[in-house]
């Protein structure tokens, strides 16, 4: 048995989400600075071997006409770097908006911590794989 992981990477902070082992359920983790790089890239393997992680979902924020920019080269071209685990894409156009709506109902506030809405944004990625699966 395995998780899925799930990766919403931003240019300063990437949020992150695990499944549970019945590849049912999206859990928010944690929040990792994206900078250095190379430190970043060693958090998401930690997490990812502590947690018997073999697949990672990486967040692919297209344009509204689903083209690809440069946010979406972005992302791709951090996430080649992971090595080890099948990497997964997943549209996430409107994610950070559905995230912050999700944080309102629960009545967390964010706006002191942006890293919650990465994190809760990881979550509805995951989810949106997951409810494919």
């Amino acid at each position: 048995m395995y998780k899925v992981m799930a990766l919403d990477i931003g240019t300063k902070r990437i949020g992150v989400a695990l499944s549970d082992y019945l590849l049912m359920i999206s859990n928010g983790h944690s929040c990792i600075n994206r900078e250095p790089e190379d430190k970043a890239l060693k958090e998401i393997s930690k997490i990812a071997k502590e947690n018997n992680v073999q697949k990672i979902v990486v967040g692919v924020p297209l344009n509204m006409d689903g083209t690809q920019g440069s946010q979406a080269d972005d992302c791709k071209n951090f996430a080649s770097k992971i090595e080890g685990y099948e990497i997964i894409f997943e549209d996430e156009r409107l994610t950070s908006e559905a995230a912050e709506e999700n944080l309102r109902e629960k009545k967390i506030d964010f706006r002191k911590n942006k890293g919650l809405v990465d994190i809760e944004s990881a979550c509805i990625i995951l989810e949106q794989y997951l409810s494919r699966k």
